[in-house]
């Protein structure tokens, strides 16, 4: 994708800087803020161009606004992405330091527009670090006056999703079902000890041998990287980068549903339709991954406690219910009855707000 296609995206805001001091370069984008001020986390990773970062933190932050929108959480969709000039892990603390400095002034300049919270390659120190330059971010340390780290609570809401998706699937309960992981970090390794304890029969797949040890000392299944997506199993669950699922992927992954905590799972809108047309039903990945920000915004804005923000992240499987159903009677897929639900309430805040 080229740098002017990019700068076509039809959110409300891009803001870019590059720092030639570390080589880093950051991008906010804000998708809307129809529902409330723009919320969405920080992702660290490294990118092919520019053109590659600036597309990301597009779709993740369209992403966040369907996510608050259809869990009827009052924010808006942004995202941050810092474009690193090495590996996450091959960057020393001082430089890092600058970078989440640089990249909380960038943030306050939005002047409580825009919040951030944890996300790939980022944590909740990191979040105290941005929080001593700026006020607008979620999950802190609980020293520090936050919520903490969202991942167990993603991976209680693909729980949930997994629950309600193998029932509307006819599959019953999880209990025997072979559930394959892409991706064994805070949260895969969450929803893979969750799975496991309901009964499930774990694959797992990682590409960091640390991890795979550890799957091996739990009991899992491990499955090479190679294989992932030619292993046959109930359910799919990728819980790494996104854009999985392909049109070629789409026609033989070997599943019956596709439940995951990665954004964006599907690389292009006519996957979900040859997964829809080959039976496997997919859970729209805002839907499945919204416990994380039930966590965030149920705790620090909306002053819930832990059992009210566990209560609304199970309901993440009522909500994917009416998605199937919607789908189911609509004829259309399931990522697209998702998209209606979130637009009809985002519809709804707008004619409020006119009236």
């Amino acid at each position: 994708m080229s740098l002017h296609d990019t700068l076509r995206w039809q959110g409300e805001l891009t803001a870019t800087r590059h720092d030639p001091q570390t080589g880093a370069s950051f991008v906010i984008r804000i998708s809307s803020t129809s529902l409330g001020p723009a919320a969405g986390g920080t992702r660290a990773a490294q990118y092919a161009s520019f053109a590659d970062a600036l597309a990301d933190a597009g779709k993740l932050a369209d992403a966040m606004t369907l996510k608050m929108a259809v869990s009827n959480l009052p924010m808006g969709g942004g995202k941050s992405v810092i474009a690193l000039p090495a590996p996450r892990k091959d960057i020393d603390q001082a430089t890092w330091n600058r970078i989440l400095t640089l990249h909380a002034e960038n943030i306050d300049k939005l002047k409580g527009n825009y919040w951030t919270g944890p996300d790939v390659n980022t944590n909740s120190a990191d979040m105290d670090t941005l929080s001593e330059t700026t006020k607008f971010v979620f999950g802190r340390s609980p020293e520090r006056g936050g919520a903490g780290s969202s991942a167990f609570n993603t991976s209680l809401g693909v729980l949930a999703a997994m629950k309600a998706t193998a029932a509307y699937r006819g599959l019953g309960t999880l209990d025997g079902l072979r559930v394959l992981i892409q991706g064994l970090g805070a949260v895969g390794s969450g929803v893979a000890r969750l799975a496991a304890d309901a009964g499930a029969r774990l694959l797992v797949s990682d590409t960091d041998p640390a991890r795979m040890a550890w799957a091996q000392q739990r009991g899992y299944t491990v499955v090479g990287v190679d294989e992932i997506l030619r292993t046959p199993c109930d359910i799919f669950a990728p819980c790494a980068m996104g854009a999985v699922i392909g049109t070629d992927v789409a026609a033989e992954l070997p599943a019956s549903a596709v439940v995951g905590a990665a954004n964006n799972i599907l690389a292009d809108d006519h996957a979900g339709a040859i997964l829809r047309e080959r039976g496997i039903l997919y859970a729209p990945d805002f839907v499945a991954n919204a416990g994380g920000a039930f966590h965030l915004v149920g705790r620090e804005v909306l002053g819930w406690g832990r059992e009210t923000v566990e209560e609304h992240t199970r309901g993440i499987g009522d909500i994917l219910t009416e998605v199937y159903t919607l789908a189911e009677s609509s004829g259309i897929t399931t990522d697209l009855a998702a998209r209606a639900v979130a637009r009809t309430r985002l519809e709804t805040s707008r004619a409020e707000t006119a009236a």
